[in-house]
């Protein structure tokens, strides 16, 4: 019998290119997003492509009592939900002192609330069949916050935290919890990527976002060469030297 797994934020960049990754290796997938055009044509041409089991809902997570009905409409559907990789994320630029949070609020609302009522939705159905797999989407900025993007980052190093804490707590309930820190990928969440170091495809990213939840690792970076030596740079960057860095980078 075929794994399935649950994508949310599923209708285009990282969502779909897993999407695609998955259906590769013939998990049935559960599919949610806000643009369920979008998830129909996907579903169809995956279907098609793999002949794999594909179930669609409109989400999003913004509203996040939504969440879990959506889940369980998925699981309903599927049979069975083995793997729930919370994914939905939006960007956010913002100077600070600009006098207006409406984006930081926007930026906090999906990408730390709507993972975490993805998340608990999840574990909630996980507890109850015996096991599950727990994946969230971070991203190198929990690591290393990016200059106009303050409340982006904070969001992505508050869910890492989440979920590092969730692992620590459903250790003994068959639940695994791998968090995954891309770095520079090329989406159409964030455009203009070409000008960033170290880019890559989303499907290259998704390819190997996949065998890192397949190894059941914890926190991963992806990819993992440059961005772990970065890393270590970074943190013994002094401020100005860092700051000189990143404004030169997003001119």
């Amino acid at each position: 019998m075929n794994n399935n797994v649950v994508i949310t934020g599923a209708s285009s960049g990282i969502g779909a290119a897993l999407a695609e990754a998955f259906a590769r290796k013939g998990y049935n997938l559960g599919l949610a997003a806000r643009r369920v055009d979008k998830l129909e044509v996907l579903a169809r041409e995956l279907e098609d492509k793999y002949s794999i089991q594909v179930a669609i809902t409109a989400l999003d997570v913004q509203q996040d009592e939504t969440v879990a009905p959506a889940l369980s409409r998925l699981a309903q559907e599927l049979g069975q939900i083995d793997i729930v990789v919370a994914n939905a994320g939006i960007t956010g630029v913002r100077r600070s002192g600009s006098g207006d949070i409406s984006i930081d609020k926007q930026v906090f609302n999906t990408n730390v609330i709507g993972a975490i009522a993805t998340l608990d939705a999840a574990t909630k159905l996980f507890l109850a069949q015996g096991h599950g797999h727990l994946v969230g989407i971070s991203s190198f900025s929990a690591f290393s916050p990016l200059p106009t993007s303050a409340a982006y980052s904070a969001s992505k190093a508050a869910l890492t935290n989440y979920m590092n804490a969730m692992r620590l707590e459903l250790i003994s309930k068959k639940i695994k919890v791998t968090v995954i820190h891309p770095g520079f990928i090329k989406t159409d969440i964030a455009p203009h990527m070409d000008k960033y170091p170290f880019v890559i495809e989303a499907d290259e990213a998704a390819q190997q976002i996949v065998r890192a939840i397949a190894a059941n690792k914890a926190n991963v970076i992806i990819p993992a060469l440059p961005w772990k030596a970065v890393k270590g740079l970074m943190a013994l960057m002094p401020d100005p030297l860092l700051a000189m860095m990143f404004n030169k980078m997003m001119r």
